[in-house]
């Protein structure tokens, strides 16, 4: 429960208030911004907050126990300081966002109301909204190994053991904002890149939904976009396509030794089986 400084708490208490919110946001890579919903610049710990950029926060909640709090801040992309090109990039996922009320007439005057995380981000034209989550959703994080049917390593870590590696390869040409024609990728099959993670120069990653070979290239459709500034002889890295099932790791990889999964381990169909009397339960494997 937050406490109120004395100063501020006789001052709301007051018919007259002169209040306003501040949000100090700290990216990941150790850039830090500053807004407010104040007509004037505030100085809030060292961070000039700009005024007036349309930033605007929706009603949050908080409440006891474990669950997770959440809020959404919206606004135009109107400030110098929050770019198209960075929120597109990711700059902005995961950054820590700081919710302030402030008097404004007073700016020492404050109290911190929560600390957040931005999660999803989504937008439309110039305009986004960036949904925040409290620490707690640190707690719905799974750790450990989990009992699943599926594969619980990633293509290519230590656990996996996959050494066929990512290839190389090179935008031919831009069809759109998700799709391309790229050269210097080697396909085994059809489906060899679907489900695959592709990697930009920059770090960025998007996975590959469909491929298909033309005259050109391989074609690659994205699953997520638009990706910013992509172009022509753009370069990047794939893995190819692994849905985490025992049977696409033992026939396209051959790596079914290295399996992290659980797949002889018997689910609803199995017991669903058994009642209607159609199931074979004679020990056996219920994969090969």
């Amino acid at each position: 429960m937050n406490r109120l400084p004395a100063a501020l708490e006789s001052h709301l208490s007051a018919d007259v208030t002169t209040h306003c919110f501040c949000w100090v946001i700290r990216r990941a890579d150790g850039i830090i911004h500053g807004f407010t919903d104040h007509d004037q610049v505030l100085m809030i710990d060292g961070v000039a907050c700009e005024p007036q950029t349309g930033l605007t926060a929706s009603e949050a909640t908080s409440a006891l126990g474990l669950a997770v709090d959440s809020a959404e801040v919206e606004g135009a992309l109107s400030s110098l300081s929050i770019t198209e090109k960075d929120v597109e990039a990711g700059a902005f996922d995961n950054a820590s966002v700081e919710t302030f009320l402030v008097n404004w007439t007073a700016p020492d005057q404050r109290i911190l109301l929560r600390r957040s995380r931005i999660g999803t981000v989504t937008r439309s034209g110039s305009h986004f909204v960036a949904e925040l989550k409290s620490s707690a959703v640190d707690l719905d994080k799974v750790k450990g190994r989990r009992i699943t049917r599926l594969c619980g390593a990633q293509l290519g870590d230590a656990r996996c053991g996959y050494r066929g590696g990512a290839q190389k390869g090179t935008i031919v040409r831009v069809i759109s904002d998700r799709a391309l024609v790229v050269s210097g990728l080697h396909a085994h099959d059809v489906n060899w890149f679907c489900n695959g993670l592709l990697t930009w120069q920059s770090g960025r990653s998007t996975v590959v939904i469909g491929h298909q070979q033309s005259a050109e290239g391989i074609r690659l459709d994205l699953r997520d976009g638009p990706v910013p500034d992509m172009q022509t002889g753009d370069a990047f890295s794939l893995l190819p396509g692994c849905d985490k099932s025992f049977a696409t790791c033992k026939v396209k990889f051959a790596n079914a030794a290295n399996f992290r999964g659980f797949p002889h381990l018997p689910g609803n169909d199995a017991a669903y089986n058994y009642a209607d009397g159609t199931g074979n339960f004679d020990g056996g494997a219920l994969v090969s």
